[in-house]
């Protein structure tokens, strides 16, 4: 996943629906490393496929492990700081909507259960705590 962000403090969301539990969520752009693929290499390809903007240079955010002790199943995370607007989306199916959030409605977003996936919940208060120790 990616959390891509612009000069202004926004955050590159797209508000999905998620059929297993039936909800309309917003979350980060990602996907899966196909075989032999660098995930930073992934990050960028999954962003542009999934919202039509290129991000610029990704660096790993965080790694975390969602269901420690069902699978192992590692979630990389990364940053970009900006991004490009290349076109439309591949994949029209992936997001109803793509949009930039600023990170403070983002945090909101959280706490109105309007953003669940483990991974942009993560990504979101890590983003939100390096802006309030001055680190973005």
């Amino acid at each position: 996943m990616v959390a891509v962000l612009d000069g202004q403090g926004r955050l590159l969301l797209m508000r999905r629906h998620r059929f297993v539990f039936d909800r309309w969520v917003w979350e980060l752009p990602g996907g899966y490393v196909d075989e032999g693929e660098d995930p930073a290499a992934c990050a960028v390809r999954e962003v542009e496929e999934e919202t039509g903007w290129r991000p610029g240079v990704v660096e790993p955010l965080l790694a975390f492990q969602p269901w420690v002790a069902t699978a192992d199943a590692e979630n990389l995370l990364f940053l970009a700081r900006s991004a490009e607007h290349i076109g439309a989306p591949v994949d029209v199916n992936e997001a109803e909507q793509v949009a930039w959030i600023p990170l403070e409605e983002a945090r909101q977003l959280v706490s109105q259960g309007e953003i669940v996936g483990a991974g942009t919940v993560i990504a979101v208060l890590e983003l939100v705590a390096r802006e309030a120790r001055g680190e973005l």
